[in-house]
C-alpha cells in the first residue's frame, strides 16, 4: 500500500476540483458561487462521482439535485 502525504492528497483534491469545475462550466455555463461553494466542499471521491454524473447533466437543476441527494445521504 502506497503512503500518501497530506500534500499529495491536497494536490489531488485541487486537481479534481479544477477539472470538475471546468467541466461544469463548459456543460452548464455560468454557475453561481453558492453552487460552486457546495462543489468545493466535496471529497475527492464525491468529485469523482460528480465528474461521471455531470456527463448526463443538461441544466443547473441537475447539479442542484445531485448535490441535494448527496447532502441528504450524509444526514443521520
Amino acid at each position: 500500500m502506497k503512503y500518501v502525504t497530506t500534500f499529495e492528497r491536497d494536490a489531488r483534491l485541487q486537481e479534481a476540483l479544477l477539472l470538475v469545475t471546468r467541466q461544469l462550466n463548459r456543460r452548464l455555463a455560468n454557475i453561481d458561487n453558492a453552487l460552486l461553494d457546495r462543489v468545493r466542499s466535496l471529497s475527492i471521491e464525491e468529485l469523482e462521482g460528480l465528474a461521471e454524473a455531470l456527463l448526463d447533466f443538461t441544466s443547473i437543476t441537475d447539479l442542484t439535485n445531485w448535490l441535494s441527494v448527496r447532502q441528504q445521504n450524509l444526514q443521520p
